[in-house]
């Protein structure tokens, strides 16, 4: 189906609260939006047959199912930054653009971290709710100054650099980490980039301003707030799961740390009873990050431009799962999209340093085609899982890719491995960590992974993974098959490889895939790794 309809023509179904403004931009380019508000995914789905753009925020749930009951959606908008209420895998298999709106809400959510900052220096929330309690006291209140006080930011992407830029401003000193970046890289206004064990080490106030993702799951673990000067302060305006909560509670009570500042938690809403919200010394916002008049205006207009600009232009600004391209094309080059991002995806999560450099070969029939979106998925897939802003996309994936010293080679070769096309992908980062290689294909319309590190495989990639290295000997497959039958996880499909290293004792290293129906729980991993031949088990979320 073409994008070229009039526009009035298009059907755009806006699901959640929009500001007006996104109403008025619509109209006065010849749309007439559509407003049904507080859908059931039943409702949802017998509402978008004929529909060509669907407009949510965060409530409206785009699953899978909606998606096929779809018959001329072209393009999901989400007002805002996260985009994990929608099926992203889904809409790219039947060529829907997915789009957010990464920006209009960073000096939003970055003032709001300054916010809390100030509020727990000088103890704003508990002497307010002491007033009005009828209590004029200043008992338990005496603050600290910002100024000359050092201010720990972990995360210095768009959210973070504006809360750097802010704390210089009161005068703080400013520390940054953030993995992608070297300690002592230059960085503007003198802030000074660390390691996080140091940041943690030396700052009185540390705020986080990083992506929930395997690597970032309790960053802020029970080891590392014991590296935390006694006294220091945390924020997080981030997302919830960055710090090991019971670990902050301990903490406190221990006097440890003076106090916290938590807009987005590990549950949300945390329970009624939470031990940590009821505390004095931590102040507790309702995931406030993006919640001001300007934010949602400009969210609002964003999408609604996009959304315009997509069906007159054909131009799909900050899509997050698929290039621009024609509708046509799309459909036909969705399904190397997703292999593409899918093996950036795996690459990021079985390479134990953050990957520096990339070998991509597009071989076969694909290699004569224009495959320019290949390269760009590779890059989405893998800097969504190595910590890199959630707003990573196909517009500005090569612009993060560069800023985090992340280099791409491109090359085209002949038919590989005896399929008609094939994507070979080798990972290697810059201080000497062994590489990877992985290659994908499409049979029919369906991905699939059929080799890693030399192993032959035919996985579909779906669902967990567990990669496993662990001596070559007889009986490792029993003890595995054991332990996930122990803790009831159902293994899909087992794939071995022979041993392709050795270790310093001579014994030979094996590679075991396992796909699994069900996502193992932590206890399954930890159990896994005391099995003295199991040297290594990562788990990769495809």
């Amino acid at each position: 189906m073409s994008n070229r309809l009039p526009p009035a023509e298009h059907r755009i179904l806006i699901c959640d609260e929009l500001s007006t403004a996104a109403l008025d931009i619509f109209r006065q380019k010849g749309f007439e939006p559509e407003v049904r508000l507080g859908l059931t995914e039943d409702q949802l789905v017998a509402a978008v047959p004929g529909v060509h753009a669907l407009v949510v925020r965060s409530a409206t749930k785009v699953t899978r199912r909606v998606l096929e009951a779809s018959d001329r959606l072209r393009v999901v908008g989400r007002a805002g930054v996260g985009v994990d209420n929608v099926d992203q895998d889904a809409a790219t298999e039947r060529g829907v653009v997915v789009m957010n709106t990464p920006t209009g809400n960073t000096v939003t959510t970055a003032e709001l971290a300054i916010a809390l900052v100030v509020s727990l220096a000088r103890h704003v929330p508990r002497a307010d709710a002491l007033m009005k309690s009828g209590q004029w006291t200043k008992k338990g209140l005496t603050g600290t100054e910002l100024t000359g006080k050092t201010l720990g930011v972990v995360g210095f992407g768009r959210i973070g650099r504006v809360v750097a830029e802010r704390g210089l401003g009161l005068r703080m000193k400013v520390l940054a980490h953030d993995p992608f970046l070297a300690p002592g890289a230059s960085t503007p206004n003198g802030i000074e980039i660390v390691d996080l064990e140091h940041l943690l080490a030396r700052s009185d106030f540390v705020t986080l301003h990083v992506p929930f993702s395997d690597a970032t799951k309790n960053l802020i673990s029970k080891e590392r707030i014991a590296l935390m000067k006694k006294g220091a302060r945390l924020v997080n305006a981030a997302r919830g799961g960055l710090v090991d909560e019971a670990a902050l509670l301990e903490a406190l009570e221990k006097g440890h740390l003076a106090g916290a500042a938590l807009d987005v938690f590990e549950e949300e809403p945390p329970k009624k009873d939470s031990k940590l919200v009821a505390r004095p010394d931590v102040i507790a916002t309702p995931h406030l990050g993006a919640s001001s008049h300007e934010a949602q205006h400009q969210v609002a207009v964003d999408v609604a431009e996009q959304i315009c600009d997509f069906f007159i232009s054909g131009v799909a600004n900050n899509a997050t799962n698929v290039p621009a391209v024609g509708a046509d094309a799309l459909r036909e080059l969705a399904p190397w999209v997703l292999l593409s991002e899918k093996l950036g995806a795996f690459l990021a999560q079985v390479s134990a340093k953050p990957v520096r450099k990339l070998e991509l070969t597009i071989s076969g029939e694909l290699a004569k085609q224009d495959a320019r979106h290949v390269p760009l998925a590779v890059l989405v897939g893998l800097l969504k899982h190595q910590g890199a802003d959630p707003s990573v996309n196909f517009v500005n994936a090569p612009l993060l890719a560069r800023e985090r010293g992340l280099v791409l080679f491109e090359a085209r070769g002949p038919e590989d491995l005896g399929f008609q096309s094939s994507i070979t992908v080798r990972a290697s980062g810059d201080d000497g960590t062994r590489s990877h290689t992985v290659t994908g294909t499409v049979l029919g319309k369906k991905p699939m992974i059929v080799g890693f590190d030399g192993l032959r495989l035919d996985l579909e990639p779906k669902g967990p993974v567990l990669i496993t290295r662990h001596d070559d000997q007889p009986g490792v497959v029993g003890l595995l098959g054991t332990v996930l039958g122990g803790h009831r996880v159902n293994i899909r499909r087992i794939e071995l490889g022979p041993a392709t290293e050795m270790t310093p004792a001579g014994v030979g290293l094996a590679t075991g895939i396992l796909s699994l129906y069900d996502e193992p729980a932590a206890a399954v991993l930890t159990h896994l790794r005391s099995l003295e031949p199991v040297r290594e088990v990562r788990l990769v979320r495809l």
